[in-house]
């Protein structure tokens, strides 16, 4: 029971008596926990860490129809791609495409470039007439990786008659996540590019014999 004799607190100090009640009560609450970050939408991609390089493609008609395919595929992963043809499964020369690929993989333009025709054979061959380039035609995963990590290609040939669409686009994943080996590998390439340099023909008006 209240003691009559004690005087009643005025309004005033009952409002600072609870505003200290108040505060004191905030400063021991444990903080919120932070809301769950939101769930990205079904089916977006994750940005990428590093960009992907530009990748050069063609195919003569032989590997047109296959060409296309690995045009999707990469597409799809991000890549930015070059394509130099064909536009259709007209006859057409597979070295007039190997060419245009290997010159925009050998000037920088592209990271890598990969060419499709019957076999991937005459490809090959036609592409690594152009300095700077190492073209190596793949059928399975194996000579994918080898052909990277050995050989340092630049430049994947594949044989549209020798090798289904799943297989081919394997390969493609396969020898493109491939990184090159060092030490042994890249000492051994270095003699491939010194035996180019050796009999590359001088450009003209060079004064060198």
């Amino acid at each position: 029971m209240a003691d009559p004799r004690r005087p009643r607190p005025s309004e005033a100090q009952v409002r600072d008596a609870v505003r200290r009640i108040v505060e004191a009560t905030v400063r021991a609450a444990p903080p919120a926990p932070a809301a769950p970050p939101s769930p990205a939408p079904v089916g977006a991609r994750a940005p990428d860490i590093v960009a992907r390089p530009a990748i050069a493609i063609g195919a003569d008609h032989g590997g047109f129809a296959l060409k296309e395919a690995i045009r999707r595929g990469l597409e799809e992963q991000g890549y930015a791609v070059r394509d130099c043809g064909t536009t259709s499964d007209a006859p057409v020369d597979y070295p007039d495409f190997a060419h245009a690929v290997a010159r925009l993989v050998a000037d920088g333009t592209c990271g890598a470039g990969i060419v499709v025709d019957g076999a991937g054979i005459g490809s090959a061959m036609a592409a690594n007439k152009v300095p700077g380039v190492r073209a190596a035609p793949c059928y399975d995963l194996s000579t994918a990786r080898n052909s990277r990590e050995h050989n340092h290609a630049n430049v994947l040939t594949l044989g549209a008659r020798l090798v289904g669409t799943g297989l081919a686009l394997d390969i493609v994943a396969e020898w493109l996540a491939t990184p090159w080996g060092p030490g042994r590998h890249a000492a051994r390439v270095d003699k491939i590019t010194d035996i180019e340099r050796r009999y590359s023909k001088p450009a003209a008006g060079d004064g060198s014999r």
